[in-house]
């Protein structure tokens, strides 16, 4: 197993800048996965780690030996890196089995033949070893890229979006068999991906990039739970967002006065509440209980969720400009439109920023 190190990288393409002062870590056996949007910068920080791109400033250090420092000519070819890749294309050979195509990775002798036949039965495969790869379906050329990555048995494993191309199904049937292949086998592993699902399942930690940026580096428990800024809870799905200025450690917003702890009072603020995190009752509550009335606009069901679309009481939300408020509920919630409910804010899916006027 071995460690991988990103130190300070920054990269151009053209006058775009891609990657702006990044520093990274991926610990010995760790899994590591870049999230965030199209163009945030994480494809350039793996091919830069895995030296398909000429790193122009940095260093990028395996085990503490530099492959790469931005300035010098001599970087370490791809090839002598150690490492593995799977690209979210596969590019699996054409002309090759598939026992042919993991077996083009055996070629330093660090594994044999058995291995090829052992984890394609571990993955249900075996019956598969004849085949070219035009005949598999997606999620089975998924796999095969897999080992075929790991058949060298690199000490470090670069994956970019292994999973984009897979229905929801079968994306996590197959991500379930990843993270068992990889437990198993140890490597090192930094993946790339846009959807916070993979990462939150498979990274050990994830690292949150913005513009280039790192906006967050921690555990999957503590980017969900305790997001450093507005983007990244926008990044895990649709949130209500309210502006004000916090007086006395309160913001009021179209759900009803939301605590705003760690806020100086007349600062500005924008508090976020996950769709989800929006409660719902048909009965009016005893006491209150940090409930608003809302009329209902909309309500359908998306599935294992019902969505609606509310329309708080200005009654209960005095100088507050009129809002709607989206709500995901488990089950089937389907209130008639124009119906009364009560709402509230789950404290633990609302978050509250100061920000800087503008």
């Amino acid at each position: 197993m071995h460690r991988l190190d990103l130190t300070n990288v920054s990269h151009r393409f053209g006058e775009a800048l891609a990657v702006d002062g990044v520093s990274i870590h991926v610990d010995a056996g760790e899994l590591v996965c870049l999230l965030g949007p199209s163009g945030s910068g994480k494809s350039t920080l793996l091919r830069l780690a895995a030296g398909l791109e000429t790193l122009q400033s940095g260093r990028v250090t395996i085990d503490g030996t530099t492959v790469a420092e931005g300035g010098h000519a001599q970087q370490l070819p791809p090839e002598k890196r150690g490492v593995g890749l799977m690209f979210q294309d596969y590019a699996l050979f054409p002309h090759l089995t598939v026992a042919q195509n993991i077996g083009f990775g055996l070629r330093n002798g660090s594994r044999d033949g058995a291995w090829t036949e052992r984890v394609l039965g571990d993955m249900h495969l075996a019956h598969l070893g004849g085949r070219y790869p035009h005949t598999l379906s997606g999620g089975q050329q998924q796999r095969i890229a897999l080992l075929r990555a790991l058949a060298p048995a690199p000490g470090i494993l670069l994956l970019d979006e292994p999973f984009s191309g897979l229905d929801e199904h079968l994306g996590q049937q197959v991500r379930q068999e990843t993270r068992a292949i990889l437990a198993e086998s140890g490597v090192t592993t930094l993946m790339v991906t846009h959807n916070p699902e993979v990462a939150m399942f498979l990274a050990d930690r994830i690292v949150v990039l913005n513009d280039g940026r790192v906006a967050q580096d921690a555990s999957p428990v503590e980017i969900y739970t305790a997001p450093a800024d507005p983007f990244i809870v926008r990044l895990f799905g649709p949130a209500n967002e309210f502006g004000g200025v916090v007086r006395d450690g309160v913001l009021d917003t179209a759900l009803g006065p939301i605590p705003a702890a760690g806020v100086e009072s007349g600062r500005d603020a924008l508090c976020l509440v996950r769709a989800d995190g929006v409660e719902i009752t048909a009965t009016p509550p005893n006491g209150g209980g940090g409930y608003v009335r809302a009329r209902v606009e909309t309500a359908r069901v998306l599935g294992p969720t019902s969505y609606l679309l509310l329309k708080p009481s200005a009654d209960d939300s005095p100088g507050i400009s009129p809002a709607t408020i989206e709500a995901r509920l488990p089950g089937i919630h389907l209130p008639a439109a124009g119906s009364e409910v009560w709402a509230r804010a789950n404290e633990e899916q609302t978050f509250v920023f100061a920000i800087d006027r503008h």
